[in-house]
């Protein structure tokens, strides 16, 4: 927002004076720091929220319009797939809609509408961009790149590893990272490696990303090599980073939080037996949240969605 001007925020609770920073907390400071122009409440209206941020797009602007949960997209459905997605290509590229939708995703005993997880919505859509980072430094570098580009983006950031900004009850993870002030930008489409491995390759996201790091912990101890691979971009993704761990490995699990009939899980896992079948020494196997509306009951929940355990079971099968 310092560095560009046509930059706002627009949301639901996120400029209260006195307030808490939107639902999470993250935008603790920033009306203080630019005004109540550039952070603008809204009445509760998802679909006025996406409306506006696609005309102000569409006007040479660039919104970040900010979903208190990622569950009511599906309010504003048309105007990010029929309208933000398709405007450059209807208008033969004289159009562009440069919007950037933030969307908290994830279990946190919220209950069946305020949990769900549904990312591959969306990387079903041509013309948006997904992203999903799952810490502060990525997601810095990745906002930052999102902002810039040209075409719509939906970051969507699990709730739980937001911390405890400004909302100490949340129950989040602590993730503290270290932070540049510098500016930098991670490349949308660009994964990240977080362990090295050489016996099965592990694609995780967001929570779950971190319940297939402890995982791989686990299996160290019984002499395994675990390697995890964070996509960060689902749309587009990072095929390459997978297929040559793939081809070091012989072995893949995919594991994420949303449900396992039709998860990004699958189409990863078809490109994978597309292109790298000779390289596999195994089935692909696959770690989801079963197929039912997400429980508000803790111990419902935690056994609807990947645990730690259950990823390790799944590569223990997949080392058999």
């Amino acid at each position: 927002m310092e560095r560009d001007p046509r930059v706002f925020l627009i949301g639901e609770d996120v400029g209260i004076p006195g307030g808490f920073g939107g639902a999470f907390g993250v935008y603790l400071g920033l009306p203080e720091r630019f005004g109540h122009e550039r952070i603008i409440d809204t009445p509760i209206s998802e679909k006025a929220i996406a409306g506006a941020a696609v005309g102000a797009a569409l006007m040479g602007l660039r919104p970040i319009p900010d979903m208190q949960y990622s569950d009511f997209l599906f309010e504003c459905m048309d105007e990010l797939v029929n309208q933000a997605a398709k405007m450059r290509y209807m208008s033969g590229g004289k159009l562009s809609v440069p919007l950037v939708m933030r969307a908290p995703v994830g279990t946190a005993n919220r209950g069946a509408q305020h949990g769900q997880c549904p990312e591959s919505y969306f990387i079903h859509v041509p013309g948006i961009k997904v992203v999903a980072p799952s810490d502060a430094y990525v997601a810095k570098g990745i906002i930052k790149a999102a902002i810039r580009d040209d075409d719509p983006v939906i970051v969507f950031e699990h709730k739980l590893l937001y911390g405890s900004k400004g909302r100490e009850q949340a129950g989040g993870m602590d993730l503290t990272a270290h932070v540049p002030e510098e500016d930098y930008v991670w490349p949308i489409g660009r994964a990240m490696v977080k362990r090295v491995g050489t016996d099965a390759t592990v694609v995780a996201t967001h929570l779950t990303l971190y319940r297939a790091l402890a995982a791989a912990e686990e299996l160290a101890a019984e002499g395994v090599s675990v390697e995890v691979i964070d996509p960060i971009s689902l749309q587009p993704f990072d095929l390459d980073t997978v297929f040559a761990s793939v081809e070091r490995t012989g072995r893949l699990l995919i594991a994420h939080e949303d449900t396992l009939t039709g998860g990004w899980g699958a189409e990863l896992a078809a490109r994978v037996a597309q292109e790298r079948l000779y390289s596999l020494e195994a089935p692909i196997r696959r770690v989801a949240a079963h197929d039912v509306p997400l429980p508000v009951a803790p111990v419902l929940e935690q056994a609807v969605v990947p645990t730690q355990q259950r990823i390790a079971d799944e590569l223990r099968l997949l080392l058999a």
